[in-house]
């Protein structure tokens, strides 16, 4: 069951643009996902996964995000990251990664041009980041 704060997103991101949202992935497969790879996602995350299992934004140039059962897949040890504790969990159109930190709600943005982090663009949860994702990719200008 989505929550009414997820619910309000997907509301807003199908207003906003075109979106291809997959199927959602199990709790099970959710777990088996974490325990096969010793990491635990963010809350938001999985309850995105619960809803829809990866997908894209914004098509056709956004963001694309990766789940535990659907292509592509989340890669634990992706090289595209600034270290072992970050996992990537999607990316944007520009080829910067969405990063998550290991045990963590915290998600980021890799800058791949300066090689960091930008400050400004990290987010308390992936609901944030989902809820500044228009303005982010600059749509609406």
């Amino acid at each position: 069951m989505l929550s009414g704060d997820l619910i309000t997103i997907t509301d807003l991101l199908n207003h906003q643009g075109k979106m291809a949202f997959l199927d959602g992935a199990t709790d099970e497969q959710i777990s088996q996902f974490e325990k096969e790879n010793d990491v635990t996602l963010p809350e938001r995350y999985k309850e995105w996964l619960r809803f829809s299992d990866g997908g894209e934004c914004f098509l056709p140039a956004g963001a694309q995000f990766y789940g535990v059962a659907h292509k592509p897949l989340i890669d634990v040890n992706d090289d595209d990251r600034p270290g072992d504790n970050y996992i990537v969990i999607g990316a944007l159109a520009s080829g910067d990664p969405v990063l998550c930190e290991k045990g963590e709600e915290r998600i980021s943005l890799f800058d791949n041009e300066t090689g960091s982090i930008d400050e400004e663009l990290v987010y308390d949860d992936f609901f944030a980041l989902l809820n500044d994702l228009y303005d982010l990719l600059g749509i609406g200008e």
